[in-house]
């Protein structure tokens, strides 16, 4: 039976995100405008990602620090650039208690220049290179439309910001981060993202270019969903930052920053979830299998439940037994709109049959098991059938949403019938960028590097084409 509280997805996708969100218990609004309260389902989720991305980080070497939340704005003005791709969105302090402060300070919305400050001081040699330092934080920026997650004034996010003594070395860790948020999204999130790098149009304020990675939505919608920026010597001239290099003459650093925000539970929810609620990949589950007993006071029954989630969770599985008060057809909900994975249900009656009810969250789908089946085997089995099917289901959606224009006409066809992925080419002009943002607000969403020419010319002039670009409507 369908969710009640959910709009039907095909109905009005918007008011389906939101609904699944609130069913969920993954966040709610509050009386601080544009703000949400992140709800512990939600933020469990939030934190397996942390988690997981966390020890990618240290992996590769990298260190967790933590800057200021406030910035003078004399410091932030010492790279225009960035202010002024900021300023709309900034958050000033000016007072503190019945004082009117020295100097204002910014609401920490990105920390490029807290970290150029800080390097400045304590980078002096190529001995003191590469610094490889990572923040786990909250921002502020003063967003116009807001949406629980998708787009909020305040959120959560890492900011890497990587320092290092060569552009060679530089640029392969920009390279190399993008590499990560692609594997993450693919390997743990199951979406299939693209990668590329933003026209100059689009890149990151400050930035010699940008990479991204970029999710189709199940509506056709793109979702810019973590960035890598190569900064060059452009902050590090900015902010002084120099050091003495091999040959002892002073040189510039070089620069990088890369991140990954809340952002990516949007994501999972709209390329995965239904009408009956959130639909989680096992591998990015807080709970991966929640184990229900049928009847009450069954010594039987209990004693299996309590013996599968010891099992499971020796190895690692992340499982509970729901021991609540609640109805079995209630659980069976609050389960599914939970988007736990696997719900292992037993009760009396099929134990007289020697058999337990395994349910899969993805599809829906019941099979009896019989109890003397090795449950670790099978349901470690079964998650991982699900990563892969949810991940299939995920690139078949994507590839569907997926077309190619020759001109202008295409381009509207295809906006205005079903949007997604359009790959068409690019003469490199901007006023052609902005041509094409008349259709429908529909922006370059990447250039495919290495990617094979479809045309000889622009979509949109029809002079020669320089590059090739997926483009597309973005949230």
């Amino acid at each position: 039976m369908k969710n009640e509280a959910i709009t039907p997805r095909d109905e009005d996708f918007a008011k389906w995100y939101t609904d699944v969100v609130r069913a969920a218990k993954l966040a709610d609004y509050t009386s601080v405008k544009g703000c949400i309260a992140i709800e512990p389902n939600g933020y469990a989720i939030w934190e397996k990602i942390q988690s997981i991305m966390d020890a990618k980080f240290k992996e590769l070497g990298h260190v967790n620090v933590q800057m200021p939340f406030l910035i003078p704005e004399s410091l932030f003005n010492q790279e225009k650039e960035l202010i002024e791709g900021f300023a709309p969105e900034l958050l000033w302090a000016t007072e503190a208690g019945e004082r009117k402060l020295e100097e204002r300070c910014a609401i920490r919305s990105t920390s490029e220049t807290l970290f150029c400050d800080y390097y400045k001081k304590h980078i002096t040699s190529y001995k003191d290179l590469p610094k490889l330092y990572n923040q786990w934080c909250n921002v502020f920026r003063y967003e116009k439309e807001t949406r629980p997650f998708l787009r909020s004034r305040e959120f959560l996010w890492q900011e890497g910001h990587t320092v290092h003594a060569t552009a060679e070395e530089a640029e392969w860790e920009t390279k190399r981060m993008m590499d990560v948020y692609k594997w993450f999204n693919h390997e743990i999130l199951a979406i299939p993202s693209i990668t590329g790098k933003k026209t100059e149009k689009e890149k990151f304020a400050g930035a010699e270019y940008t990479l991204t990675n970029e999710d189709l939505m199940y509506n056709g919608v793109c979702l810019q969903d973590g960035t890598s920026h190569y900064f060059g010597q452009k902050f590090s001239k900015a902010y002084d930052v120099k050091f003495t290099n091999k040959d002892n003459k002073d040189e510039y650093a070089y620069y990088t920053t890369w991140g990954k925000t809340t952002r990516a539970i949007a994501a999972i929810i709209m390329v995965h979830a239904d009408d009956y609620g959130l639909v989680l990949p096992p591998r990015i589950a807080p709970k991966q299998v929640v184990i229900i007993p049928i009847g009450k006071d069954n010594e039987k029954v209990d004693e299996l439940c309590n013996k599968y989630q010891e099992e499971l969770t020796k190895t690692g599985i992340d499982c509970y037994v729901d021991n609540s008060e609640k109805s079995p057809g209630f659980k069976f909900a609050e389960a599914e709109v939970n988007g736990i994975p696997v719900r292992i249900e037993v009760g009396a009656r099929d134990l007289e049959k020697n058999i337990i009810t395994v349910a899969r969250r993805d599809t829906r789908e019941k099979m009896e098991v019989e109890v003397s089946t090795d449950i670790v085997t099978y349901t470690k089995e079964l998650l991982e059938t699900i990563q892969k099917d949810m991940y299939d289901r995920a690139v078949e959606r994507r590839d569907k949403l997926t077309f190619e224009a020759h001109n202008l006409e295409d381009m509207e066809k295809i906006l205005n019938t079903q949007p997604g992925f359009i790959h068409a080419m690019w003469c490199g002009d901007e006023a052609c960028e902005t041509r094409i943002k008349e259709i429908k607000g529909c922006k370059s969403r990447c250039i495919v590097e290495d990617g094979e020419k479809i045309d000889d010319k622009c979509v949109c002039c029809g002079k020669e084409a320089k590059y090739h670009v997926i483009w597309g409507i973005q949230y």
